[in-house]
């Protein structure tokens, strides 16, 4: 039932994650019929008009439909690793070196299969910085646990700078 539970939550949260205005703030027909409106509903309606009939791709590949990839992608959501739903998992895994909630994390974060031992080791040996206190939040301990990885040579590599 945990997998379960995990499982959904990762799902949930992975599919919420979008990266802001692919192409451009201005990319497909959506936008440009829609031009100069806000709302939500507008919103949807030009995501579908650009996603329903391919413009958007289409203008991206091709550099017409007013899109343009030179610019970096940008995200002004929530983090994608959230650990809120599961700290009570997450620090016992951690004060123990394995467990279903660490993996997930380790999965969230993007490590490789290869590195998931070092990352369960180095998160277990530094449990007492990523979980400083019985109060720590979410926040707290994702922030802490990228200086944790920062730290280690191996696995700084999924850190972004």
């Amino acid at each position: 039932m945990k997998k379960i539970v995990l499982t959904a939550a990762l799902v949930a949260a992975s599919s919420s994650v979008m990266a802001a205005a692919p192409g451009g703030p201005s990319c497909g027909w959506g936008n440009m019929l829609f031009e100069g409106q806000s709302g939500t509903p507008t919103h949807v309606i030009a995501y579908t008009t650009n996603g329903t009939s391919g413009n958007a791709t289409f203008g991206m590949t091709s550099g017409t439909n007013g899109c343009q990839t030179s610019a970096p992608l940008t995200y002004r959501g929530q983090k994608m690793i959230n650990v809120s739903y599961m700290m009570d998992e997450l620090s016992e895994d951690m004060a123990r070196g394995n467990g279903e909630a660490l993996n997930a994390v380790a999965v969230m974060i993007g490590i490789e299969q290869d590195d998931r031992a070092r990352f369960a080791s180095v998160t277990h040996e530094n449990f007492n910085q990523i979980f400083p206190s019985a109060d720590v939040t979410a926040e707290q301990v994702v922030n802490n646990l990228a200086v944790v990885m920062n730290n280690d040579e191996q696995l700084s590599k999924y850190i972004a700078s």
